[in-house]
């Protein structure tokens, strides 16, 4: 079966229907991943498988209502960003850059790839609309309210969750397709009549009459195409945007929870604003995203991304217990510790990951095996994501990590690095039940972790989960897209912040 290859000099942009149609190949179902974890043998479930910068910092507030197959990077082919789309060459580079910097990775290729290697390159003009998209979203007539949902989604943040939505997006584009698929709504439109809603939004005109205009949920509905210079449907677009307000809500209600001080480099939400106005501020985005989640009239996506709330919720509450039940009573590191870990790891981080890429799948009518293959990528990144951040917890300063160095520790929590050094070292045992709480543990215990292969066994994982994740999109249609998507796995894994 003949099979078609994008020119090197065509973007994601580049593909015509035709050869979209024709771009379609058989793509087979891959299982749940079992990884081999050195010193423990962990299968990897089914289930288991912002940077805060505002235009102005605000004070703090006193008022509290108010072997790897992974390559090495290499520099971009900065000369093609101009081809991708149909957007100046400039906000590409622009937009790419500023990516670079919010990750602290270099951009990376994959060596003997016929595409350029800058992930973002493919969908920048989309991601340097992001953050604006979402600000209309969350417009609220209380101006502490609107300055507080807001603050959290800015255009200097990494945005990893609304870039693999849309380079998924993309990806899927000449996948085969489901045979009930059919598209026939305006992802703007209101499902409920406008005056039962009473949703005022001053960034939406049409809020302004809610109150005295009934609109029926039959009317305006036309057919959403996708775009020829982006290969995105309208509601693909808007699913990035809610996975970064579900992102943005869950880090509002994190660092009320940790009462953290920072947030890349900046005040956090509750310093700058109060606990209470953080939390409120988290609730309306997870309100707010929820409505538009409504009206993506989906309700197999409707049901991914809602189970993401309740997941990031049990994540945290396991975070909170820290360790397995019985890790408190043996206080000796087995197999059920890293599953512990390994579960938690997935419903904090990985979920949102990959229900939004299987979800993009889906938004797209592709059949259900590339479904599941986009579920797989998004798992296995989100995994790795984390593991990443964890490691980087004892291995980058605290200038460059955007917070207290250690601070995982400082809050009680075990993460991989210090699983793994406690297999080497017994005597983290009892540190780690009682959550590192009395005095010299947290320095105890990083200098235990340091003197460990804990670091180094936590990046082996996640080397392997950014395998996975390549290994699952293989039979994707071949296209810069998912050369991109492939590329990302070289960014997670070799990101400094």
């Amino acid at each position: 079966m003949s099979r078609w290859v994008p020119s090197t000099r065509m973007g994601c942009s580049g593909l015509s229907r035709h050869a979209v149609r024709n771009c379609r190949r058989t793509t087979r179902v891959r299982g749940p991943a079992t990884i081999s974890v050195t010193g423990y043998s962990s299968g990897v479930r089914n289930w288991s498988s912002s940077r805060p910068d505002s235009a102005t910092r605000p004070t703090k507030a006193t008022d509290e209502s108010g072997s790897s197959r992974i390559q090495e990077p290499s520099s971009s082919v900065a000369s093609l960003l101009g081809t991708v789309f149909s957007a100046p060459a400039r906000v590409a580079s622009a937009a790419s850059e500023a990516f670079a910097r919010s990750t602290g990775a270099e951009r990376s290729g994959i060596s003997g790839s016929k595409a350029f290697s800058d992930p973002l390159s493919c969908v920048a003009a989309e991601m340097t609309n992001l953050t604006n998209n979402i600000r209309n979203l969350l417009g609220s007539a209380h101006p502490n309210l609107d300055t507080a949902a807001k603050y959290y989604v800015q255009s200097q943040g990494k945005h990893i969750r609304p870039l693999l939505v849309l380079l998924m997006s993309q990806a899927v584009l000449g996948a085969p397709k489901s045979d009930s698929y059919e598209q026939k709504y305006n992802v703007d439109e209101s499902i409920s009549p406008l005056d039962i809603l009473r949703d005022f939004n001053p960034a939406n005109i049409m809020s302004t009459i809610a109150t005295t205009v009934s609109q029926s949920p039959t009317t305006t509905t036309k057919l959403q195409t996708v775009e020829e210079e982006t290969g995105i449907l309208p509601s693909q677009r808007r699913l990035a945007e809610i996975t970064e307000m579900i992102h943005a809500a869950s880090l509002l209600h994190d660092d009320v929870i940790d009462d953290a001080e920072l947030r890349r480099g900046s005040l956090s939400g509750n310093s700058a604003f109060g606990n209470k106005m953080a939390i409120l501020a988290g609730d309306f985005l997870l309100g707010r995203a929820s409505v538009a989640l409504a009206r993506l009239r989906n309700a197999e996506v409707t049901e991914l991304i809602s189970t993401v709330i309740a997941n990031l919720v049990e994540g945290e509450v396991m975070q909170l217990k820290n360790t397995a039940p019985e890790d408190a009573v043996t206080g000796v590191a087995t197999p059920a510790t890293f599953d512990y870990y390994l579960e938690k790891t997935y419903l904090k981080t990985a979920s949102l990951i990959s229900k939004s890429c299987r979800s993009a799948a889906v938004l797209a009518g592709a059949r259900e095996d590339i479904v599941d293959s986009a579920y797989q990528y998004g798992r296995n990144l989100g995994m790795a994501f984390q593991l990443v951040d964890d490691l980087l917890d004892y291995t980058v300063t605290e200038s460059d990590l955007g917070k207290p160095a250690g601070a995982d520790l400082q809050l009680g929590l075990a993460t991989a690095p210090a699983l793994f050094a406690w297999k080497q070292h017994p005597e983290l045992g009892p540190m780690i039940r009682r959550k590192f709480s009395q005095p010299g543990d947290v320095e105890k215990s990083r200098q235990l972790v340091t003197e460990s292969d804990g670091v180094e066994k936590t990046r082996q994982l996640a080397k392997d989960y950014c395998d996975q994740a390549r290994d699952a999109i293989a039979d994707f249609p071949d296209s810069t897209a998912k050369v991109a998507l492939i590329d990302m796995t070289v960014t997670v894994l070799n990101r400094n912040k």
